[in-house]
C-alpha cells in the first residue's frame, strides 16, 4: 500500500483567522489548536469592538499604568481601573462601591466576557472583598451587554494614591488606609502601594485627540496612540505619510513602530527629551488631519510607499 503523501496540504486559515498550527494570539506560546483553538476554547481578536470606549479600554489594559474612569452599569456606576491592588480582577469596597480592574492575571480568550463575568459576580456579592475568576466563565453576557455604551472619561494618576479612596474614611473609627495596602488574600502589605508607585511612569492622556497617551519612560519619552481603523488600510495611510516625510508628530520625533493589541494598532513615536504632554496637543490634532486625509486615498502605493509599508510591518509587535 502506498504511503500517504507527506506533502499533504496543512490546515490553512481563511483571511483574518488563525490557523490551527499557528501561534495562539493569546501569547501563551502554544499552537492555536492546543490552546484557544482547542475544543471549548475561545479567542476573540477584537473583544471590545462596538464599545464607544474601545480604544481607551485597550490603552488602560495594555500600557497605561494608573488610570480610572466611571463606568455606567445600569443604574449604578462602577470605577473602572487600569490596575487594582494585587492585580485583583474586582473589589467590592466596604462602602459598597465596585472597582473593576483591566490589568489582571487571568486570560480566558475573551476579555470582554471575562470582565462581564467578574462584574456580575461583584454586583451580586453580599460582602466586601476581592472578586475574580478561577475557571473559564463559559457562555454568557459580555461587557457590551452590561454597560451603558458611552465614551468614558479617563483620569490618569501620577501613582496609586487613589487606592486609599473609600467612603468609609468618613468614619473616624475606620482604617484610613482601607484595603489599599492589603494583598488579594486580605493580608496587610505596607510595601504594596510604594512598590506600585515606584513602577509607575509619568503618563498623560492628550485632550486634543482620542486615546493618545504621552509617557515618560525615563530614558525616553513616547507617544502611544490607539487607532480604530482597519489594520491594512491604516498601514497604507502611514506608508504614504512616511514616504512623504509627514509621519512625525513634532520636530525631532520618530515613528518607531506599532503594536497590535485586541485587534487595534497602536503607533509609537519616540519624542525628544523634555517634550512633555502639553507640547503635543496641537501637533497631534494636526497629525490627525493628515492621517484622515491619507486614509481617504485609494490609489495604488508607489514603490517608495510600498517600501515604507514593508518597513512598518516589520516593526509590528502583537501583544494580545
Amino acid at each position: 500500500m502506498a504511503k500517504k503523501s507527506r506533502t499533504k496540504a496543512r490546515d490553512r486559515a481563511n483571511d483574518g483567522e488563525v490557523g490551527p498550527r499557528e501561534p495562539c494570539p493569546c501569547g501563551s506560546g502554544k499552537r492555536y489548536k492546543a490552546c484557544h483553538g482547542s475544543s471549548g476554547g475561545v479567542f476573540v481578536a477584537r473583544p471590545f469592538q462596538g464599545l464607544a470606549a474601545e480604544r481607551d479600554l485597550v490603552a488602560m489594559r495594555e500600557f497605561v499604568p494608573s488610570a480610572t474612569a466611571p463606568l455606567p452599569v445600569g443604574d449604578r456606576t462602577v470605577l473602572l481601573a487600569s490596575l487594582l491592588p494585587a492585580a485583583a480582577p474586582a473589589m467590592v469596597r466596604d462602602s459598597g462601591e465596585i472597582w473593576l480592574g483591566l490589568q489582571v492575571r487571568h486570560a480566558f480568550g475573551d476579555p470582554s466576557r471575562d470582565l462581564a463575568a467578574v462584574l456580575e459576580k461583584a454586583l451580586g456579592a453580599e460582602e466586601p472583598g476581592v472578586v475574580g475568576l478561577v475557571d473559564p466563565p463559559g457562555p454568557g453576557a459580555r461587557l457590551q451587554d452590561l454597560v451603558t455604551n458611552v465614551p468614558i472619561e479617563v483620569t490618569v494618576h501620577d501613582g496609586f494614591a487613589w487606592w486609599l479612596d473609600d467612603d468609609q474614611d468618613d468614619d473616624q473609627d475606620a482604617d484610613p488606609e482601607g484595603d489599599a495596602d492589603r494583598d488579594a488574600d486580605g493580608d496587610r502589605d505596607p510595601a504594596a502601594l510604594e512598590q506600585a508607585n515606584t513602577a509607575t511612569a509619568p503618563t498623560a492622556r492628550l485632550a486634543s485627540v482620542e486615546a493618545a497617551y504621552w509617557v515618560d519612560a525615563g530614558s525616553k519619552e513616547h507617544l502611544r496612540w490607539v487607532l480604530p481603523q482597519d489594520e491594512q488600510v491604516l498601514l497604507d495611510a502611514f506608508a504614504r505619510l512616511h514616504a512623504a516625510g509627514e509621519d512625525a508628530i513634532i520636530e525631532g520625533s520618530k515613528l518607531v513602530g506599532m503594536f497590535r493589541a485586541h485587534g487595534l494598532l497602536t503607533p509609537v513615536w519616540d519624542l525628544p527629551s523634555g517634550t512633555g504632554a502639553d507640547a503635543l496637543e496641537e501637533p497631534a490634532a494636526a497629525f490627525h488631519g493628515r492621517i484622515d486625509a491619507a486614509l481617504m486615498v485609494r490609489d495604488d502605493l508607489t514603490s517608495e510607499e510600498r517600501a515604507a509599508r514593508a518597513m512598518l510591518a516589520n516593526h509590528q509587535v502583537t501583544l494580545r
